[in-house]
């Protein structure tokens, strides 16, 4: 399994995605009925998949 660099798109989704959770976990942003933890496995997720998938 080769592994590539992320796309630019992918890795400032993820990075948006972690600061979401990231203010969530600090209870700036309380709306979102999913705790932080999940919200940044999910940008941890998603980096992991632009890093597996080439061009993506």
């Amino acid at each position: 399994m080769n592994l590539s660099a992320p796309t630019q798109v992918v890795f400032i989704i993820a990075v948006v995605i972690a600061i979401i959770a990231l203010l969530m976990f600090l209870s700036v942003i309380t709306f979102i009925p999913v705790p932080a933890f999940w919200v940044m496995t999910i940008a941890f997720v998603v980096l992991a998949v632009g890093c597996l998938l080439k061009g993506a």
